[in-house]
């Protein structure tokens, strides 16, 4: 059984609060509005959950440029107090599946997972979820990470110059997740109804999120569930052509001491990777 690690708050409520609206001040200074001065007024008599319901949508929704120095250090402050309170689990605890020994299957919030490296289920853009308080996991890696993540992968795209192709990878920083590097991967939109293509595109994300990893000399790489959420490749599907593809990869790769953790967030996801891991017992 896998241990939720919680660390002593090490700021009292009012002061994380204190420090969240210093954050919600800065943002909103960085776009000046009337609808921004009134909710200024309004501020210092909000509770935690819609202080936090602001900052979220301000950062789902803050251009990449650069940040006041002490706006990052008091989101650092923030995001890290709030992930240390919820708990984090830490992957190097965790325990194999019977059917491959460099395989586990875990059920939780990827932001809370200390691991090498985790998956993002990223769009073509790559700078992450713009719908505040969107319920993706591109959301919430950019809102725990924090903005200096979006920064990053929009200096990494300037670069490329193009979007990402769907099947690809790219590293980045995890900065405030307990992860050490995010790998982005763009999977196939399917729409419910994937296609050959479709499967080919989502082995590929899954082939070069591994060869990634295996790049960076990480031990172990978090995957979480590419597609299956507003893409539309069917869940179960998705999960079988997952194990498929990392079991084949682990056995060309037969050296490797990396391990892989499926992440899944829900009940149903997590029965079908039980399912698609047996079949290779």
């Amino acid at each position: 059984m896998e241990k939720t690690v919680k660390t002593q708050p090490t700021m009292t409520d009012d002061e994380l609060l204190s420090k969240l609206r210093f954050c919600v001040r800065c943002l909103m200074a960085e776009r000046p509005n009337d609808d921004a001065r009134q909710l200024l007024n309004e501020l210092n008599t909000m509770e935690f959950s819609m202080v936090w319901t602001m900052f979220r949508a301000l950062v789902n929704t803050r251009e990449p440029v650069a940040a006041d120095s002490d706006l990052l250090r008091i989101q650092d402050e923030v995001l890290q107090e709030l992930i240390a309170r919820d708990g984090v689990e830490d992957a190097a605890n965790f325990v194999s599946t019977p059917y491959d020994d460099r395989i586990s299957l875990w059920m939780g919030d990827i932001t809370r997972l200390r691991a090498d490296a985790v998956v993002n289920a990223a769009n073509s853009a790559m700078t992450g979820c713009w719908q505040p308080g969107h319920h993706c996991i591109d959301n919430a890696i950019h809102t725990f990470a924090g903005i200096q993540l979006r920064m990053e992968c929009a200096r990494i795209m300037a670069e490329q110059g193009s979007e990402e192709p769907t099947g690809k990878a790219k590293v980045t920083g995890a900065y405030n997740l307990p992860a050490t590097y995010v790998i982005h991967t763009v999977g196939p939109i399917a729409n419910g109804r994937p296609t050959d293509l479709h499967r080919r595109q989502l082995a590929s994300s899954y082939e070069s999120c591994l060869e990634a990893a295996r790049s960076l000399g990480v031990r172990s790489l978090a995957f979480c569930c590419v597609s299956t959420g507003v893409f539309g490749f069917p869940q179960e599907e998705a999960a079988k052509l997952a194990v498929a593809t990392v079991r084949n990869w682990l056995q060309v790769h037969a050296t490797t001491d990396l391990n892989v953790i499926f992440n899944v967030f829900t009940q149903d996801d997590l029965e079908y990777y039980q399912r698609a891991l047996s079949t290779w017992a």
